[in-house]
């Protein structure tokens, strides 16, 4: 008597990636990787990456990083704005609001606020914010001036 076996058909991992979660499942079943794989080398559980894909959770800031590291490539859209900018460097270091604040030696109420649109005052603020994005000061300078005018008119900062 012949024998059949049957298992699920291999989805194709050529679709359009939207989430995160989309990214690593393309980016594993291109490398022919399981989801017990790809956990081992991420460093997290097998449950966690299924929890990514499936969009039920999200990872955490800290696993960023290494979530790049795994793709090969930053899954972010192409950031422009100064609130994108700050986002995009704390994603890539893999840092909490509070890590990032501390780490540039400012309120985090502070940090928040740029992140949110708000204008840096003071000259070091900017000449530390530059510094760590690697932009010129002037140039930020400038963004802030143009931000303060806005805001000071009652119209909002195109992003």
């Amino acid at each position: 008597m012949p024998v059949t076996l049957k298992c699920l058909k291999p989805k194709e991992p050529d679709f359009e990636p939207r989430t995160i979660g989309e990214h690593l499942r393309r980016c594993r079943l291109k490398r022919g990787l399981s989801q017990n794989d790809a956990a081992r080398l991420l460093g997290v559980t097998s449950w966690t990456v299924s929890n990514w894909e499936k969009g039920r959770a999200t990872p955490l800031i800290e696993s960023l990083p290494r979530l790049s590291g795994f793709l090969g490539y930053d899954p972010f859209p192409e950031l422009t704005s100064l609130p994108e900018r700050l986002l995009a460097k704390r994603r890539a270091m893999g840092w909490s609001i509070a890590k990032a604040a501390d780490w540039l030696g400012v309120d985090r109420s502070a940090w928040s606020d740029w992140e949110h649109g708000g204008v840096i005052l003071l000259r070091t603020h900017r000449r530390l914010v530059a510094q760590l994005l690697g932009e010129s000061v002037e140039d930020l300078a400038q963004e802030m001036r143009t931000r303060w005018n806005y805001s000071h008119k009652g119209t909002r900062f195109p992003e």
